[in-house]
């Protein structure tokens, strides 16, 4: 058997959309955690290929992908106007809708040499990375590790959880004792599996297209993240607080 590369990454930002059945709608929707498509999108623009260059995207499309929601955010709506460019008139209303503040872990396993070109390209991409729409620019560093002896399944089971400080705070009381994983069905593995158009095939603005594959959703026991420290500063805890005590005093 070949020798199989793991690449890690972490998607964390104010804002996250993750779109797979809703092109050029009116009411543009997400997916509760990162698409292949999009993942593999941030990838390729950090590697610099060219929307056109199916050649180029093809081994990216024939990783293996998986992601772990490690912090749910919140889904919100916003209502999108826009004006044709060169004529001024109204374009029709849409719906437009986002994570805020979700954190992910996404993985993708595959040819190690691959996998370790594109975690050089995404310290330094060739263009802006974003998190599935160009208004959703990244919160920090996308990369998180890079193993060249490795498997998905492993990787997400043991990546340190990222949940962010203040989520960790907020919802001490309730914090899960899983998280949620979503990763790609193998040949010859006959659990159940849910079927999710976001397999990219080109990404060309003439003729983009994606296909169907199978996607199977499991819970993993919450990894503990010894490079977090409960003590560190966080100038919000104080108000945090005060809206906790609030909360009981309204209860």
């Amino acid at each position: 058997m070949s020798t199989l590369g793991v690449l890690v990454l972490r998607l964390a930002g104010p804002l996250q959309s993750w779109g797979a059945t809703s092109r050029f709608a009116a009411r543009r929707t997400t997916e509760s955690a990162p698409t292949k498509s999009g993942v593999i999108g941030l990838l390729a623009s950090a590697a610099g290929i060219q929307r056109g260059d199916d050649e180029a995207l093809a081994p990216l499309a024939a990783l293996r992908f998986g992601v772990r929601i490690d912090q749910p955010g919140t889904r919100i709506r916003d209502f999108h106007t826009a004006h044709h460019p060169i004529t001024g008139k109204a374009m029709p209303l849409s719906e437009r809708f986002y994570l805020a503040d979700a954190i992910f872990v996404a993985a993708l396993e595959g040819d190690p040499a691959l996998l370790h070109h594109l975690h050089t390209a995404v310290q330094r991409p060739m263009y802006p990375p974003f998190l599935g729409r160009r208004s959703c620019p990244p919160a920090g560093p996308l990369d998180l590790e890079f193993h060249a002896n490795a498997r998905l399944e492993a990787i997400l089971r043991a990546v340190p959880w990222q949940a962010s400080a203040w989520y960790r705070t907020h919802h001490r009381q309730t914090l899960p004792s899983h998280l949620t994983v979503l990763h790609e069905k193998q040949t010859g593995d006959h659990s159940p599996a849910d079927s999710l158009r976001d397999q990219p095939l080109s990404f060309s603005a003439a003729h983009r297209r994606h296909a169907l594959r199978d996607v199977i959703t499991g819970q993993v026991p919450r990894p503990t993240d010894t490079r977090h420290n409960p003590l560190q500063h966080d100038p919000f805890a104080a108000l945090s607080d005060d809206l906790d005590v609030l909360d009981e005093e309204g209860a």
